[in-house]
């Protein structure tokens, strides 16, 4: 592992050169769309010139393919600075293999679980239902998700090195299409004694409800796996988890049950 800042160039370039790999992947930058829409310019910075480091180090040092996180927010008609960030650094992604053949696969993850990031709006964690005995949403009852367990999303993260995915937008997702309202409610059986459900009903910018799907020019090609894991058990291992931590102790802080976009690190 090299600890390093996207936005110092030479470091990233030198992060390059010291690997053998083929495969260059960027997974850094501004993830939060409620984030980037008070921070346009740190946005444009991380997500844009970032990349754009990344870009160059993975050029010079011979990569032959170079894999980029981006976000369902480049089909979708909002998301300000977060999505306009995302599309301008997938421009850029294909600007580099028209002029110097630098293969890409753009592709973005909606939504992963169990993810453990500390600020998570769009569902609250399995903690939560299980020691407070009270799930609450601030979203929609009805919003539509497609969720993909991690480990899912990681063996298709492998997959699409293959060369039938080169120069190809990607979007990794799963194939149980439920209401948010649901997965809540199946959390709430799981619990003993089940637990208290409420929802804010806000719709915040950048946020889609029904489907992350709009009219683009551009199309992003769905992938799924074959072989999944079940979104109940996948609850089920979660909430055990959690109980055997409650049990022995442990600090059980930042397990979060799912994520809306990619984890950036």
């Amino acid at each position: 592992m090299v600890v390093g800042d996207i936005m110092d160039r030479e470091a990233v370039a030198r992060a390059a050169r010291r690997r053998t790999a083929s495969s260059f992947h960027n997974f850094a930058g501004i993830a939060d769309i409620d984030e980037a829409k008070d921070r346009p310019l740190d946005t444009a910075n991380a997500n844009i010139v970032g990349n754009l480091h990344a870009l160059e180090a993975a050029r010079a040092a011979g990569a032959k393919r170079f894999v980029f996180a981006s976000t369902v927010s480049c089909v979708l008609e909002s998301g300000l600075f977060y999505r306009a960030s995302k599309q301008a650094a997938e421009r850029f992604v294909e600007a580099y293999f028209e002029r110097y053949g630098l293969p890409f696969r753009c592709c973005a993850t909606v939504p992963l679980w169990p993810a453990r990031r500390p600020a998570q709006r769009h569902l609250p964690p399995a903690q939560t239902g299980l020691e407070q005995r009270a799930i609450a949403y601030q979203g929609s009852a009805d919003a539509m998700r497609e969720y993909i367990h991690v480990r899912d999303a990681a063996r298709l993260s492998v997959r699409i090195l293959a060369d039938e995915y080169a120069n190809r937008h990607l979007i990794l997702t799963g194939q149980e299409r439920m209401p948010v309202k649901n997965l809540m409610r199946m959390v709430s059986e799981m619990v003993p004694g089940g637990v208290e459900m409420s929802f804010g009903g806000k719709q915040d910018e950048g946020h889609y409800v029904m489907t992350p799907y709009a009219f683009h020019p551009k199309v992003g090609h769905k992938l799924v796996a074959n072989d999944y894991v079940d979104l109940g058990q996948g609850l089920l291992d979660c909430l055990a988890e959690l109980h055997e931590r409650r049990a022995s102790g442990a600090h059980a802080e930042g397990d979060w049950l799912v994520s809306d976009r990619p984890s950036k690190v």
